[in-house]
């Protein structure tokens, strides 16, 4: 007597998967092989100069400390600027003030397009004595002009 239940029972398991592991496998083990592992390098290489960190080369430009220009406002309708040991009480005497500072930088070594301005403005100061700041310090010919935040 033969038994015909044990052949009747018959699961359907899905598609067969092993040749897809195995595809995967050989496309796993050629990336290895073909690839670099980077483990060595902490930064990417590059030419654009750095400000700071390892392996930065400071420039004479980058040395020099940017001239900051303080501007207050005592009142709304006038307003104050002082950069080290030059101070303006008013638009006009500003950009004279500036130049002269300008060509004492140029007698001390440095060159007027290494010079940085950072105009840093008080809380109070209205935005048109901030463009008069600006303008006076292109007036004095200075190329590099930049904002700081509000002191």
């Amino acid at each position: 007597m033969k038994m015909k239940g044990a052949k009747a029972v018959h699961y359907e398991s899905g598609p067969n998967m092993t040749p897809l592991v195995d595809v995967v496998m050989v496309i796993l083990i050629f990336l290895m092989l073909a690839g670099q592992f980077g483990g060595a390098e902490h930064f990417l290489a590059s030419n654009v100069p750095m400000n700071g960190g390892p392996g930065s080369v400071k420039t004479p430009a980058e040395i020099d400390e940017p001239i900051e220009i303080r501007v207050d406002s005592p009142s709304p309708d006038r307003f104050t600027a002082v950069a080290g040991r030059i101070s303006a009480k008013d638009g006009p005497t500003l950009p004279v003030a500036l130049n002269r500072l300008r060509e004492d930088l140029n007698k001390a070594g440095r060159k007027t397009p290494d010079i940085q301005i950072k105009i840093a403005p008080g809380h109070n100061v209205k935005i048109d004595h901030i463009v008069a700041v600006q303008e006076a310090a292109m007036r004095a010919q200075f190329e590099k002009i930049g904002y700081a935040k509000a002191h």
